[in-house]
């Protein structure tokens, strides 16, 4: 069977590929380098993370975006040879105002090399690119219509548009193809021509509770389209004790054998529509097709488990739970810069990073991070570290965005003796938590956070007894999509979209050029704890 989520943690967003006999999904990253997660896959079950497209300032430049802006629900296709990316920076989305440069890039290969983007334009997001392989031949862009005018809803429709594979630019007329359903906030467009019918699958809702996927189809590209009048393809809103919730934003996949599949964004709440600690994930579901043409999702709900493709197995190796930095693998994300040498330098046995801006700034932050996966996991490291001054800080951190996190650290007094200590940050408002640990100048400290579903507990050792618990028991529902939300005398001000994350952080906030070795991190999910 298959066993949903396939992608775990903080992996939204999801566009499925097949090309031959492998199949890829990309995932939005938002903030995070680099760019654009890929994961493949032979069978549809088994899943191996390629690591990010987008990793260096060239393809994508992320300094001071928002927390859950940049890179929103790219569009990955293949045309003529080549891989096609396309993808939203978003640079502003609150305040009633969303900034939204559009890009296309192109590679011979997934692993590169990417092309120098190129703009499309900014008028809405969600991009994808339709190549017309059953009719004509050619492609098209297709986005939801961003609207900023106070009167009119910002969400205003499905725009299609020519594109030129060989100029990469767009053609002619923009056209509205379709305005959505009755749940509104129509977006995540995708089309598909099959037996003559132009298919628009497209994300309905919201990308809450509410959340579904639609479909209309059409004889004509241009429309009109029609609904599907047996309702959402696929949605969770109608049922809160189901395992899989918020489900939609749908792309789908035919395989080889003619056997066509859906992925989607799903998540895991702590509790009857709880706050999503893992964010939003990507799961798979079967799609079979009625005699009068209409795809279908059993039940139109998300499964836990579905039937396999028929297809040989393709097991994905098994990744170690421990990294000792040989290199930086694919598990890992930099928060709004990419791993360069001159502030991170992964060698066997260690990871130097060298101190950045603090926990809020946005344009040179110093924190590598992986995602949590599980409801219940540990993470631990050793880390080196000699801060002169309270200015001075490195250690482990649960981190959700810039305003909500947990930090278990190494910092100096007054007098520049070595002191660890636990702060917190909860919408904004920092927390100081009354621990105070003397360390050895110069010794390694043992650093470990482990989820404990809604708990998260902090430990160390310092090289006297063992692992010693600092005694506070925090909140880890603070590091969720739900809590991260924030509107002020109802107006947006922070989204919500990604995921809590575990991580290395060091900051440097005098700017002498102080640096922390790390020399491992290992993540286990707890093996019997909740999928």
């Amino acid at each position: 069977m298959i066993h949903n989520p396939v992608l775990r943690g903080f992996e939204p967003d999801p566009v499925i590929l097949r090309v031959g006999d492998d199949f890829y999904i990309a995932t939005s990253t938002f903030e995070w380098y680099p760019g654009v997660r890929l994961h493949h896959s032979r069978d549809l079950v088994n899943w191996r993370s390629l690591g990010g497209v987008l990793g260096s300032r060239r393809l994508l430049d992320l300094t001071g975006v928002p927390d859950s802006g940049g890179i929103w629900a790219p569009g990955l296709s293949y045309a003529d040879g080549l891989f096609h990316l396309v993808f939203t920076v978003v640079d502003t989305y609150a305040e009633g105002w969303k900034d939204l440069p559009n890009y296309v890039t192109t590679a011979p290969a997934v692993e590169g090399p990417w092309s120098d983007p190129v703009p499309l334009h900014g008028r809405g997001f969600d991009v994808s690119l339709f190549h017309d392989h059953e009719g004509d031949g050619r492609s098209w862009l297709l986005n939801m219509r961003y609207d900023w005018r106070p009167e009119h809803e910002s969400f205003a429709g499905i725009e299609i548009q020519e594109y030129d594979r060989t100029t990469h630019a767009l053609l002619g007329e923009v056209r509205t193809i379709s305005v959505g359903t009755a749940a509104g906030v129509a977006e995540g467009p995708h089309l598909y021509h099959r037996d003559g019918w132009y298919y628009l699958v497209h994300a309905e809702g919201g990308t809450g509770y509410e959340h579904g996927a639609a479909v209309a189809r059409s004889r004509d590209l241009f429309g009109p389209y029609e609904l599907d009048p047996a309702g959402p393809l696929l949605t969770s809103r109608h049922d809160p004790k189901l395992a899989l919730q918020k489900a939609g934003h749908c792309s789908l996949v035919r395989t080889r054998k003619g056997q066509w599949y859906a992925a989607h964004i799903t998540a895991r709440p702590y509790g009857e529509r709880g706050r999503c600690v893992l964010g939003r994930e990507t799961a798979l579901q079967p799609v079979t097709w009625t005699e009068d043409g209409w795809p279908r999702i059993a039940g139109a709900v998300p499964a836990v488990t579905v039937p396999v493709p028929d297809l040989p197995s393709a097991p994905a190796p098994e990744a170690s739970a421990t990294d000792r930095f040989e290199a930086l693998g694919p598990d890992w994300s930099t928060l709004r810069r990419p791993a360069t040498p001159d502030w991170i330098e992964p060698a066997p046995g260690r990871l130097r990073i060298r101190g950045g801006q603090s926990p809020a700034g946005r344009r040179t932050p110093s924190l590598v991070a992986r995602r949590v996966t599980a409801q219940q996991c540990v993470f631990d490291t050793e880390l080196t570290f000699a801060p002169r001054t309270p200015d001075h800080l490195a250690g482990l951190t649960a981190y959700y965005n810039t305003r909500n996190w947990h930090y278990l650290y190494v910092t100096a007094e007054d007098d520049g003796s070595p002191v660890l200590r636990a702060l917190s940050c909860e919408a904004g408002r920092p927390i100081a938590h009354p621990f105070r640990a003397p360390l050895e100048a110069g010794r390694p400290v043992l650093l470990r956070a482990e989820f404990d579903g809604a708990d998260l507990h902090f430990s160390y050792d310092a090289g006297s007894g063992g692992l010693q618990p600092l005694g506070l028991s925090l909140d880890a529902t603070v590091l969720s999509d739900e809590h991260a939300d924030e509107f002020h005398d109802g107006q947006l001000r922070v989204l919500g979209f990604t995921g809590a994350m575990l991580g290395l952080w060091v900051q440097d906030l005098d700017g002498d050029g102080v640096h922390a070795d790390f020399t491992h991190a290992t993540y286990r999910p707890a093996p019997d704890g909740p999928r």
